[in-house]
């Protein structure tokens, strides 16, 4: 994978539960990372537990690409000396070098790799980016097509990515799979809700609801602000915005905020890890993520292992499954959807909502609980071995 650094997105968390899980099963897991050496730490990969030290993962930190297209001089010569050590080998996006890399090392060899895009394919990025679409097609059939079609599969993490993705490029062929991504089941610690508010007092006696991810125009938080400043006379709820300012959009949200008269009612907690991570989901009473685009959502996943419903739109490739465990509301990803949202949600009787937050943990615990994820990996792996 290109990179571990969580504030660029949900994958590396995903990824790395994903290894600790297959660890889990005595599985020996090596990661081949294009970040520089220096800002890997080690305990990143460990798991806080007694056993942590027979969880660790190898890591390989080949040092930063090049571009934008992460070109790595290391990558190939690594791949071509210990590439093949390994049983199996899992490439996580495209669009970047080291899935040609890893296309032009095992394609036609004995050792089978596996593609997961992780949304890449969504076509909301040809929409968008028209210009950068077909800047893509220039290398489309030689290089992203061909790492699709030689891959013992191509792993979807919903059924809503997969039809997705067949709508990008007419030239395309794969063996599609569908697996899903998962979180570890941790239990907030005893401390982490005052913690919490001991750093922002003001959500104190608030009715608080939560954004968690990157501050992206994708995620659609200046919608969430218009929408949320329709509700002026619900004075007891607060809009907590937590999350890296990836491409220097909060100066801008803060002015919309300011604009909107929100002041008083809106928190930016930046990016938020550990106790204080969880601090927030321990004083949520709902999770808001109306995205314009989002392959899986990991931020909606642990939303729901600490049993917190979620409103989100219906370009969360996860929409279908969250509908039909009634773990919380669905609408469209504009302006009055979003409003729609929010109204459903303060609508809702006490009564319902413990309902539905029973229902968000029962919908995590059946789809999305890292053990399940790695049970269906697994049996895609599997799959391969037995058809050799």
């Amino acid at each position: 994978m290109h990179t571990l650094d969580p504030s660029v997105g949900g994958v590396a968390v995903a990824v790395l539960a994903l290894s600790r899980g297959l660890a889990h099963r005595g599985h020996k897991i090596d990661i081949v990372v294009l970040d520089d050496p220096s800002t890997v730490v080690a305990d990143a990969v460990r798991r806080p537990t007694p056993a942590a030290d027979e969880l660790a993962l190898r890591m390989h930190a080949l040092g930063s690409g090049l571009t934008s297209y992460r070109y790595s001089r290391a990558l190939g010569p690594w791949l071509r000396q210990h590439g093949g050590d390994y049983d199996r080998v899992i490439v996580n996006g495209i669009w970047q070098y080291l899935s040609f890399a890893a296309w032009r090392r095992y394609a036609g060899s004995s050792i089978p790799y596996y593609v997961f895009p992780h949304g890449m394919l969504d076509p909301w990025f040809k929409e968008t980016f028209p210009l950068k679409h077909l800047k893509k097609w220039l290398y489309w059939p030689w290089a992203e097509y061909r790492v699709l079609r030689d891959a013992a599969a191509v792993i979807f993490t919903s059924e809503e990515e997969r039809l997705q993705a067949r709508k990008s490029f007419w030239l395309y062929r794969c063996r599609e799979k569908v697996s899903p991504l998962g979180v570890e089941a941790s239990p907030i610690s005893s401390n982490a809700k005052s913690e919490f508010l001991s750093r922002y007092p003001q959500l104190q006696n608030s009715r608080n609801f939560l954004f968690l991810g990157r501050l992206h125009p994708k995620k659609g938080c200046d919608m969430l602000l218009e929408a949320f400043a329709r509700f002026r006379s619900n004075d007891s709820i607060s809009l907590i915005l937590a999350g890296p300012d990836q491409v220097g959009w909060e100066s801008d949200l803060r002015r919309q905020v300011t604009r909107l008269n929100l002041t008083n009612r809106v928190v930016f907690t930046g990016m938020l890890e550990g106790s204080m991570k969880q601090g927030a989901f321990a004083n949520a009473e709902v999770f808001v993520l109306p995205s314009h685009q989002e392959n899986f959502g990991i931020s909606v996943v642990e939303a729901l292992a600490v049993s917190v419903p979620v409103l989100i739109s219906n370009r969360v490739n996860i929409w279908r499954e969250i509908e039909a465990d009634r773990a919380g509301y669905v609408e469209s990803d504009d302006l009055a959807g979003t409003t729609r949202l929010l109204q459903r949600w303060i609508d809702t009787g006490p009564s319902e909502r413990e309902m539905i937050r029973q229902n968000a943990r029962r919908c995590f615990e059946q789809r999305f609980e890292i053990n399940r994820a790695v049970d269906s990996l697994l049996q895609i792996l599997n799959e391969t071995l037995t058809a050799q």
